[in-house]
């Protein structure tokens, strides 16, 4: 079923299928590499566009702690807020995983045209630091 009003664009990462064309990102799937670029861009790492990205970046030397999961969740709750209107975040979890070093980012989050819900888990990687 045709969903244009999600948008089609260039899938993410960039990729070549066997004709020669970019392979494409259309509607949900659109959305959802749409959140990753946003969780995986740091704020002031695009050079037009300063403000665009998630400012997790800026806590990447952070003690894991409950305090630095509470951060994580809330920057990237404003990114989302700020860079994909097409979506409701419903819920984010911020869970320590492999030592402590990795926190994995679980988000659900509600398509808001079409009501579907989808979860979407982020890997972040924290820095050892002791306090």
């Amino acid at each position: 079923m045709a969903k244009p009003f999600l948008g089609v664009g260039w899938g993410f990462p960039l990729t070549v299928d066997n004709s020669g064309f970019f392979n494409k990102a259309e509607y949900e799937e659109s959305v959802r590499q749409s959140i990753w670029i946003v969780l995986g861009t740091a704020k002031g790492e695009r050079v037009m566009r300063p403000d665009f990205g998630c400012g997790i970046y800026d806590l990447v030397f952070e003690v894991n702690s409950p305090s630095t999961a509470g951060k994580v969740a809330q920057a990237i709750r404003q990114a989302l807020l700020l860079f994909e209107p097409r979506i409701d975040v419903l819920d984010i979890q911020v869970q320590a995983a492999d030592g402590g070093e990795v926190l994995l980012i679980s988000i659900d989050y509600q398509v808001r045209t079409t009501n579907n819900v989808f979860n979407l888990v982020y890997p972040f990687y924290l820095e050892r630091s002791t306090a």
